[in-house]
């Protein structure tokens, strides 16, 4: 089963995965990396300023084969 792994950047930091998770295809390592991203929205509080948040989900061979991106912005009063 091949090994995905799931990269979060914030902005201002990154967090590799280094442990990876066996999935048995693309569509898979996807469906859990939106996983990741909405229980990351679901945390999130009122921002001071616009929050971007970039997921890599990352072969064993180390190619980006998906990027997904949540921003967090809060306009008006």
């Amino acid at each position: 089963m091949p090994r995905y792994f799931i990269d979060l950047h914030d902005g201002a930091n990154l967090v590799r995965d280094r442990d990876g998770f066996d999935l048995p295809d693309l569509a898979a390592a996807r469906a859990q990396a939106v996983r990741m991203l909405t229980r990351l929205a679901q945390g999130l509080a009122d921002p001071m300023e616009r929050q971007d948040y970039v997921i890599a989900v990352r072969d064993e061979q180390g190619a980006v084969r998906l990027r997904l991106r949540l921003s967090f912005d809060i306009e008006g009063g």
